[in-house]
């Protein structure tokens, strides 16, 4: 029947969201990283695995994946969508300050990585041009792995990211540079570097262009996004942009995630950049699982059991020479011994990006098919226990520490954050911020109107968009950090939802909300609310007082009668919703009436 469904195209859809739906929870419940269970998830239903039983037994066709290259692209995707997100957590201002990082520990990182593989390689007997190859695939690092598990923040987070980052960058003068020794154009190479040089000037002026542009763009976009006030077309904005960042330095060139690095940082200049990252995250979180997946189908159990003396000595080789190589620049730069050692051990094993490098150098006819096959297989392995190297880094560096003496991380090596954090920014926000601001007191704003977050940015006000009726934006704003929650907005079921969820994972901070009367004050003191301060009340308080005023009493006594008033009010409240006595809530709500 023409147009009918074929039930079979959704089996591999079925096996990755199957285990996304099993992976993510069950390891979680454990305590171990999805990362390795989305391997073992790909080396059990690959091509290697139970795939190839697929002709014995046809009913396995819907629970394996039997043709690796049919979800390649996602796996691709996911890659983009991740280093879209690390740009979302830069910022020019950041990347600036970080520049003797990125193109100084992390350039020697990299070329000293790949120096000695490569020299151990040759003394093997690889070819020169091979050992080069293969001495660059392996001195990569995993973007894809790493950040996620410390982030870009902190001494260990800022330091592998500005390595990562150099890598990223210098992956396509690495591919053309293998290209360029290809033995096929080895009498004139002069013609791959030529190549190499305008592939760099169109990148060059792509970039450009996409920097100009999308400072005056992407506001707009974003901004009627906001509008409309519905996720899916915030979401649809953030995707085009995403994409067409990607193909834009595709078409000069360069590799997709340079583009998508570069919509990130464009957008993270925006007010809308938290609310960007949180609309996207699921999207980044499935599609690197199904990367992870497609690096577990290029293992097979038995060519790893048939070669494991091999292996093992390549696995253990690349991780200790990378190791040491990273722990010593980042010491002589100076880093605490203690981080240098964490780093260098979290950076040891091979990146998702020396696959393409390998298949860079087979191609290029600079090592043999059979070699490729063996450093994949090495990579593979080395990707799979990242994880593990992670933990075991971090365990070894509080030893050292202890050991040694060294102090632990001061406040001032992590980044700077609110100290207070003010949700809404209507008429009570702004006079809450402005009062702040007068009495030195660091905050940040949230308002998820778009017109009210431009004109308070044009006012110098440090303020974000975002939406805190999605949780994922609360988690954003890393309230375990912050001094103090100030709930401004005129939503009374929204700020009992917020003061509950909050309050459930950040026990001690301090939590001020506005109600509007008494009753609401009550059930925010029931959420969990420090202080409720009800709009009535005050109203009351201000007008009798203004009444003591101006009947000539004088202002001491009555500040300081309308003081012991507003606390045995508030006591009442907080007893009252304590006991949850509905009688004398409604007493103290006619008490409030002017």
């Amino acid at each position: 029947m023409a147009g009918a469904i074929n039930p079979h195209s959704f089996s591999d859809s079925l096996v990755i969201l199957g285990a996304a739906g099993l992976v993510i929870p069950g390891f979680a419940r454990f305590r171990i990283s999805p990362v390795i269970g989305f391997i073992l998830v790909g080396l059990a239903v690959g091509p290697a695995g139970l795939g190839s039983l697929v002709g014995q037994y046809p009913w396995l066709y819907h629970v394996t994946i039997s043709d690796q290259e049919a979800i390649a692209p996602f796996a691709e995707l996911g890659i983009i969508l991740l280093l879209f997100s690390i740009g979302l957590e830069l910022s020019f201002r950041r990347l600036w300050t970080m520049r003797t990082q990125v193109f100084g520990v992390g350039a020697a990182e990299l070329i000293g990585s790949a120096l000695f593989i490569g020299l151990g390689l040759y003394l093997l007997g690889q070819p020169w041009t091979g050992a080069v190859g293969l001495g660059l695939a392996l001195s990569l690092s995993s973007t894809a792995l790493v950040l996620p598990m410390v982030g870009t923040q902190g001494a260990v987070g800022r330091s592998a990211f500005s390595m990562l980052l150099f890598e990223d960058l210098a992956l396509v003068p690495i591919i053309f540079m293998l290209g360029a020794l290809a033995p096929s154009i080895a009498a004139g190479p002069d013609g791959a570097w030529k190549n190499l040089v305008d592939t760099l000037v169109r990148g060059g002026i792509t970039i450009t262009v996409m920097l100009v542009l999308g400072r005056f763009i992407l506001p707009h976009i974003f901004s009627q996004a906001a509008r409309t006030k519905s996720p899916e077309v915030f979401l649809a904005a953030s995707l085009l942009v995403v994409i067409v960042s990607s193909l834009a330095t595709s078409l000069a060139g360069l590799s997709p995630i340079v583009g998508a690095l570069l919509a990130g940082l464009l957008i993270a200049e925006t007010e809308y950049h938290g609310e960007v990252e949180v609309m996207t995250a699921p999207f980044k979180g499935l599609a690197l699982g199904v990367f992870l997946i497609t690096v577990g189908m290029s293992l097979d159990i038995r060519v790893i059991l048939a070669n494991w003396q091999g292996l093992l000595l390549a696995v253990v080789g690349v991780v200790i020479v990378k190791t040491l190589v990273t722990a010593l620049l980042l010491y002589l730069s100076g880093a605490r011994r203690g981080v240098a050692l964490e780093v260098g051990v979290l950076m040891s094993s091979p990146s998702e990006t020396t696959l393409i490098v390998l298949g860079t150098a087979a191609a290029a006819q600079l090592i043999l098919p059979s070699t490729a096959a063996f450093w994949q297989i090495v990579t593979a392995i080395g990707l799979t226990i990242t994880p593990l190297l992670a933990r075991l880094g971090h365990d070894f560096a509080r030893m050292l520490e202890m050991a040694t003496g060294d102090d632990p991380p001061s406040a001032h090596e992590e980044s700077s954050e609110p100290a207070a954090v003010v949700i809404g920014f209507g008429r009570v926000g702004r006079m809450v911020c402005d009062l702040l601001k007068q009495h030195n007191q660091r905050f940040v704003a949230v308002e998820s109107d778009p017109d009210t977050v431009a004109e308070a940015r044009r006012n110098g006000y440090p303020i974000l968009f975002g939406d805190v009726s999605r949780p994922e934006m609360l988690d954003k704003l890393r309230l375990g950090h912050a001094r103090a929650l100030i709930l401004t907005m005129d939503d009374p079921v929204l700020s009992v939802r917020v003061t509950k969820r909050v309050r459930g994972w950040v026990p001690d901070l301090p939590i001020i909300a506005r109600a509007r009367d008494a009753e609401h004050a009550a059930q925010l003191y029931r959420a969990g609310a420090s202080d409720a301060v009800p709009e009535t009340l005050e109203s009351s308080l201000q007008l009798a007082e203004t009444a003591l005023v101006d009947l000539g009493v004088a202002m001491g006594p009555v500040i300081a009668s309308i003081h012991q008033k507003r606390e045995d009010l508030r006591e009442g409240i907080k007893e009252a919703a304590s006991m949850e006595q509905a009688p004398k809530l409604r007493r103290l709500k006619a008490d409030e009436t002017p």
